[in-house]
């Protein structure tokens, strides 16, 4: 790897910074981080796990949200079929089915991991509809964001060897030609 951990988390922070700017995500929302560490230090998904690697990004992103009053998702990897670890307080409060597995650096990845060992009570669901999140190293987010999906484009589009990019969300369009979509006092 020819990043610092030190790089790592203050790369992460800059490009947390610009998306939660760009998705609008506000407090008492979904975020959901898709993290291949294997990506980042120059791997290929899945076949170069680190540890260290996912507990910076994950611990870096989790005290940002935080302190913003926004919930944490972080996905696994397809052995997991793509189940999410959230707090057990968030499935609840949602009534998120709870599935009964648990991540390991090779099933459910190093974010996973990071989230379990993060997290007050962590627990694992299978599927979530965030307003927004940030995928790194081409984890395939999407399928867990609200549609309508809207690329966001970091102005740092790497982070160590892994490409990143994220989505955030708005609500449908609907109507016909007389359909208005921003409110005028007739």
């Amino acid at each position: 790897m020819d990043y610092t951990l030190e790089q790592l988390e203050k790369e992460t922070r800059m490009i947390m910074e610009d998306v939660l700017t760009q998705s609008g995500i506000k407090t008492g929302e979904i975020f959901v981080v898709g993290l291949s560490s294997s990506e980042v230090v120059g791997g290929v998904i899945g076949k170069k796990s680190s540890r260290e690697v996912g507990k910076v990004i994950i611990s870096t992103i989790y005290e940002m949200l935080q302190e913003r009053g926004i919930w944490l998702a972080v996905q696994g990897c397809e052995h997991l079929n793509r189940a999410l670890a959230v707090e057990e307080e968030l499935a609840e409060a949602k009534d998120f089915e709870i599935v009964s597995v648990v991540p390991s650096l090779h099933a459910g990845g190093s974010g996973q991991v990071s989230a379990f060992e993060l997290f007050n009570n962590p627990v694992a669901i299978e599927h979530i509809v965030a307003k927004a999140g940030i995928d790194i190293g081409d984890t395939s987010i999407g399928m867990h964001i609200k549609h309508v999906q809207i690329p966001i484009r970091p102005q740092l589009r790497t982070l160590g060897g892994a490409h990143v990019t994220a989505l955030t969300s708005r609500p449908k369009k609907i109507g016909g030609e007389r359909a208005r979509y921003t409110w005028i006092e007739e």
